[in-house]
């Protein structure tokens, strides 16, 4: 009878997340079409008035609940029998500029004061906020492009420069967060260290040969925002270290990615590739479905096609879920190039076409280099996932048997949650303005996005140790491990977080009798 109402639990509960088949850990439905401007107004997890339920091991919760979302069938007639949509590359633009809106966001408290910041390859500058732009740059309501494009074309227009007007009081972020740093918004103008950060970094770009461990060195604790899009490019592996050189690397490498679109985005629709296309055209909308900017059918069509022409050039693993979440920094990071503030809101068919492709093939370099460093995460049975989450396991228990134990009374297994913290780089759990401070470690760290991404993780779950341990029944635990509130976080409680897992990774990664039993 336990067993019976706890089935019917599951399947009568929707808002309860699914498992991790085959959808693995969306944490947002598709959206309806017909009403895909329309934003939850109240999207905070809540963990009160639980009732207390007998705990249900793994093997029931996976084969007693239904996928969370079910793509519904109106839905898959409607893509069955429209025509693929027109790719924007050819059609006219506006000429009308976009007009950027300014956004603010609040500072968020620190929940990890007690962590030990002081660990890290430069210990001085680890719980330094990343120099974002706090005076943001408009040319009469323009859009203009940022001081790292100079760095990739010397012909760059130079438009006289205003500084932003800081309010008095920050405001209280909204539940849909802002991509930009609400640690430094509305902050006063740049102390002398943020600029001579920042002239640091400059420094080491306008060089003949960029020295890359000095970037390294130095982009481990945040990257200024100002620099951020062409130190990614260079960290990534995309652009050359040559200053000479990047120009004429940049301009092959964007033309071999259209040829890829020119040879191959037609075969969409054929019949080898149709089951793939259709599965990218399914989860493009559900890519941060709360921020306006990838609900634009202009954006969806560029994730449509970076995620294709990967696909069929990667056939050993093809497309996988999860994979769309990886485009989005870099997307974001080198559209901000171009828009001062609000990327969120703004409009991308208000750019230049040339802007718009250029935008589109550095950000599908980029993810394909970051993708051949964790390839075997998306091959079939996903076996780099499954060895991480075991690793992870195996670390949480020596570095917090409480935790460890807790999960055993209540037969939580580590795959319910962990699996989407390594598929999705941990992107579904945080907000983007924090992936995008948590990449610039993660490029800055050797094997960054594999091996260093284990011991954030274990640093991730022990931050909730307390709500963790509160925590007296499966269905709790499963509600808090995947809807971790952290709505509010911003570049502090990133570098805590960073400190803690280059702390764990000090101790355990060349320790193999403290990790393993």
């Amino acid at each position: 009878m336990a067993t019976e109402n706890r089935i019917n639990f599951w399947r009568r509960n929707a808002k309860v997340p699914g498992s991790v088949q085959p959808v693995y850990g969306a944490q947002h439905p598709p959206l309806d079409p017909r009403l895909r401007r329309t934003y939850p107004k109240d999207t905070k997890p809540k963990f009160n008035n639980l009732k207390t339920k007998k705990a249900s091991s793994f093997h029931e919760f996976a084969c007693s609940t239904n996928d969370a979302w079910d793509i519904d069938d109106e839905e898959d007639n409607d893509f069955l029998g429209t025509p693929a949509p027109t790719s924007s590359l050819s059609s006219d633009l506006p000429s009308t500029p976009a007009q950027i809106h300014q956004s603010q966001a609040g500072d968020s408290e620190s929940r990890m004061s007690h962590r030990l910041a002081s660990l890290s390859p430069e210990p001085q500058n680890l719980q330094d906020d990343q120099e974002e732009d706090v005076d943001s740059e408009t040319v009469n309501g323009k859009v203009v492009k940022s001081n790292s494009e100079a760095h990739l074309n010397s012909s760059s227009v130079r438009s006289t420069l205003q500084k932003q007007q800081s309010l008095p009081v920050r405001p209280i972020i909204p539940l849909v967060a802002r991509i930009s740093d609400q640690n430094a918004s509305g902050a006063p103008p740049m102390t002398v260290r943020e600029k001579s950060r920042l002239d640091k970094f400059k420094q080491l770009l306008a060089s003949p040969n960029t020295d890359l461990e000095e970037l390294r060195k130095h982009s481990w604790s945040g990257i200024p925002k100002k620099v951020r899009p062409i130190t990614w490019r260079l960290l990534s592996g995309y652009l050359p270290a040559n200053k000479d050189r990047r120009e004429l690397v940049l301009k092959r490498k964007r033309e071999e990615y259209f040829g890829f679109i020119e040879q191959y985005y037609h075969s969409r629709t054929d019949e080898h590739f149709k089951d793939t296309y259709r599965q990218i055209h399914i989860d493009i909308p559900r890519t941060n479905p709360l921020v306006p900017l990838f609900q634009q059918p202009v954006v969806q069509e560029v994730f449509e096609r970076i995620l294709f022409i990967w696909a069929i050039r990667h056939p050993a693993s093809g497309y996988v879920q999860g994979i769309n979440d990886l485009v989005t920094p870099f997307f974001v990071v080198f559209l901000s190039e171009f828009v001062m503030e609000d990327v969120e809101n703004f409009e991308m068919a208000g750019l230049p076409l040339d802007t718009q492709r250029n935008i589109e093939a550095d950000s599908f370099w980029c993810m394909s280099k970051l993708l051949d460093g964790i390839q075997d995460n998306y091959t079939f049975a996903q076996p780099g996932i499954q060895n991480k989450v075991k690793a992870l396991e195996e670390l949480v228990s020596r570095i917090d048997e409480d935790i460890h134990n807790h999960f055993k009374r209540y037969e939580v297994e580590y795959l319910q949650f962990a699996f989407r913290w390594m598929n999705n780089l941990l992107m579904r759990e945080l907000p983007l303005r924090c992936t995008i401070r948590l990449w610039d470690t993660y490029q800055a760290e050797a094997e960054g996005f594999s091996h260093f991404h284990l011991y954030v993780c274990a640093a991730f779950l022990i931050e909730w140790r307390k709500e963790i341990l509160s925590m007296v029944d499966f269905q709790g635990l499963l509600m808090l491990l995947q809807n971790v509130p952290t709505i509010h976080w911003g570049n502090e409680e990133v570098g805590l977080l960073l400190a803690e897992a280059y702390r764990l990774k000090y101790m355990f990664a060349d320790a193999p009798s403290h990790y393993k039993r």
